[in-house]
């Protein structure tokens, strides 16, 4: 569902831009298996409850991300309408406990067509993070999703979101089906404001984020999201390049 926030300021497309400073960082982290950078398909499986978040801004959790894999093991992906500055991801994040420390959102890159005219089909972003004093990768603590495209429309999926009413997430498994050129469909329960940018997960990969047609849906038991084309494999390809 939807989550209603003013727009941010116009984003370059395809751009890391610096955003204003996120919450404290954390202290509270975990090493994991040694992880070496390498393709797309090496990441390290996303831990159960670990690979997806709760966006913070103002101390208050208002959206939600998860982290994607890349070479350097600190991207982030949520819907593109969630955008604010001063924003810091949670991964874990669950009775008000970040297990593994806040980490500052120190860039976000959305695609141009989003930028002009907040088109639909492209609210998705890429959002870079960084925990002050932590020599580890976020995602060797908390394993990642691959980014999966052009995947088609019918698929399984385990839908995850965080209710800006409670500090925990609420999970569902539904089939996805196709609601216009480049939208996907979901209905599962208990999906209210807060729960945007969750990640649609199918087989490890994610295919979606709660966004795209009524910023995700206006009612909290139908979910939408933007379909992962070519237009955002050029946007992850521009931000791991």
């Amino acid at each position: 569902m939807a989550i209603s926030i003013p727009r941010p300021a116009l984003l370059a497309a395809a751009a890391v831009l610096v955003l204003g400073a996120g919450l404290t960082a954390g202290a509270d982290t975990a090493a994991d298996d040694a992880y070496a950078a390498g393709t797309i398909a090496s990441a390290p499986p996303a831990k159960t409850g670990s690979a997806v978040g709760a966006l913070f801004a103002k101390g208050s959790h208002f959206c939600t991300a998860s982290v994607v894999h890349s070479g350097d093991g600190d991207l982030v992906l949520t819907a593109a309408h969630c955008l604010q500055d001063g924003m810091a991801f949670a991964p874990g994040y669950h009775d008000g406990v970040a297990p593994f420390g806040m980490w500052t959102v120190t860039g976000v890159a959305v695609a141009d067509g989003w930028t002009s005219s907040a088109d639909p089909d492209l609210d998705f972003a890429f959002l870079t993070v960084h925990q002050a004093g932590n020599p580890a990768s976020l995602e060797s603590l908390t394993g990642a999703n691959v980014l999966g495209t052009e995947r088609g429309f019918e698929h399984r999926i385990t839908l995850t979101g965080y209710p800006d009413t409670t500090d925990s997430a609420v999970v569902c498994e539904g089939n996805t089906t196709r609601s216009d050129t480049d939208q996907l469909r979901v209905a599962c329960p208990g999906f209210p404001d807060g729960t945007s940018g969750g990640p649609w997960v199918a087989d490890g990969a994610v295919i979606g984020v709660i966004g795209g047609y009524q910023l995700g849906g206006d009612t909290p038991d139908v979910s939408y999201s933007a379909y992962f084309d070519d237009d955002i494999a050029k946007l992850y390809a521009s931000v791991t390049a």
